[in-house]
C-alpha cells in the first residue's frame, strides 16, 4: 500500500508539471528498491489524473462537448466546433505513433540513462523556448498548422523523461503561445490522449489480465489520490505562470538528468 500511496502522490504532483510523471513512475521504483510497478499502474494512475483535468477545466469540457455536436450536426464554423478539431489535429499524430510503437518502446525506452538524456536535452529545450516565446496566441487564436506541430511534439512523449506537458508546453512557447495558454492546451490534450491510452489499461483490468483482486484495489486507491493531487497540482501551475517561467523546470529537469547519470 505504501509503494502506492508514494507513486500516486508522485504521479499527482509531476503529471501537469513539465519534469515527465512517465520518468519519475520508473525511476521511483528503482531508487526505492521496489519491483518496477508496470504499465498498468502506470496507466491508472495518469487516468487518475485525468479526471482530475476534467474538474479543472470543465468549461472547457462543455464548450467542448457543444462542439462535438456541432461537427456531428457538420456545423464546423462555431467557436466550439473548431475548438475540439484542434483538438483532434493535435491529437492525430500521437495515436498514430503510439498505435504502431508502444510496444517497442515500452520494451527498449524505460532506462535510467534514457530518462537523465531526455530530461537534461528536453529541459534545456524548454528553457529556450520560453525565454524566446511571446504571448502573442492564445488556444482560440491557435491555427490548424499550429495545432497539428503541437501534436506532432507531443509524439516525442512516448519516451519516458521527454515529458508530455513538457514537449507540448515548449513546442507552444516556439509557436509564441503565452505560458498559461500553452498550459492549458497541453493538459486539455491530455484528456484524449490520456483517456485512450488509459481505457486500454482499465479494459486489462476488467479483463482480469492485469493482476489480481487485491492489485485493482491498489489501482483503484492509486486513482484517486492521484485524482486529489492533480487537482492540486493544476492549480499551482496555472497560479505559478500567472506571475513566473518555466525556468525553475528546467534547471530541475537538469539537476535530475545529472543526479541519475550520477546514480546509474
Amino acid at each position: 500500500m505504501l509503494q502506492t500511496i508514494i507513486l500516486a502522490l508522485v504521479q499527482s504532483a509531476t503529471e501537469f508539471l513539465p519534469v515527465s510523471s512517465s520518468g519519475h513512475l520508473i525511476l521511483v521504483p528503482r531508487l526505492l528498491h521496489w519491483a518496477d510497478q508496470g504499465l498498468v499502474m502506470d496507466i491508472a494512475l495518469h487516468v487518475g489524473t485525468l479526471f482530475s483535468v476534467l474538474i479543472y477545466f470543465r468549461r472547457d469540457v462543455r464548450a467542448a462537448v457543444c462542439g462535438i455536436i456541432d461537427v456531428l450536426k457538420r456545423n464546423f464554423r462555431t467557436s466550439q466546433a473548431l475548438f475540439v478539431l484542434k483538438l483532434a489535429v493535435s491529437c492525430l499524430p500521437v495515436f498514430i505513433v503510439g498505435a504502431l510503437c508502444h510496444g517497442y518502446i515500452s520494451e527498449h525506452f524505460r532506462s535510467p540513462k534514457i530518462i537523465a538524456t531526455t530530461a537534461i536535452v528536453f529541459g534545456i529545450l524548454l528553457y529556450l523556448a520560453d525565454k524566446k516565446g511571446k504571448s502573442e496566441k492564445t488556444v482560440e487564436t491557435l491555427s490548424f498548422k499550429n495545432a497539428f506541430l503541437i501534436g506532432a511534439a507531443q509524439t516525442l512523449a512516448l519516451i519516458p523523461g521527454v515529458s508530455r506537458s513538457g514537449i507540448t508546453m515548449t513546442a507552444a512557447r516556439l509557436l509564441n503561445v503565452g505560458r498559461e495558454e500553452a498550459a492549458r492546451f497541453s493538459m486539455l490534450l491530455s484528456i484524449p490522449t490520456i483517456g485512450a491510452a488509459g481505457g486500454l489499461g482499465m479494459l486489462e483490468i476488467l479483463t482480469g489480465t492485469g493482476g489480481s483482486e487485491q492489485a485493482g484495489v491498489m489501482v483503484a486507491l492509486g486513482m484517486f489520490i492521484a485524482f486529489v493531487g492533480g487537482l492540486a497540482a493544476i492549480g499551482f501551475l496555472m497560479k505559478w505562470l500567472k506571475t513566473s517561467s518555466f525556468a525553475v523546470f528546467a534547471i530541475y529537469r537538469i539537476l535530475l538528468g545529472v543526479f541519475l547519470f550520477y546514480l546509474f
